[in-house]
């Protein structure tokens, strides 16, 4: 017998924080593995190819970086307005 997405959402939200996590992990994992038919090389490869990729963009200024600190600022007042 298999659950409802509703019962499996149910069951979850009963678990404690710690088992939760360990639950939504796995699940994440399994989506990042897709249907496991790629061989682990490609994606490296594939990886490889989109990290050189953005490291030409940043170097070229296609690409440009913002400072953490800003991002932080923009999280934080966004957040704050969510409050209100």
């Amino acid at each position: 017998m298999s659950m409802s997405v509703a019962e499996i959402e149910q069951a979850m939200l009963a678990l404690d924080r710690r088992d939760l996590a360990a639950v939504v992990h796995r699940g994440i994992q399994a989506l990042d593995n897709g249907d496991g038919n790629e061989p682990q090389e490609e994606i490296d490869a594939a990886w490889r190819d989109e990290l050189s990729k953005r490291i030409d963009d940043l170097r070229t200024g296609k690409a440009e970086t913002i400072p953490a600190e800003d991002v932080f600022t923009h999280i934080r007042a966004k957040l704050a307005a969510r409050r209100q």
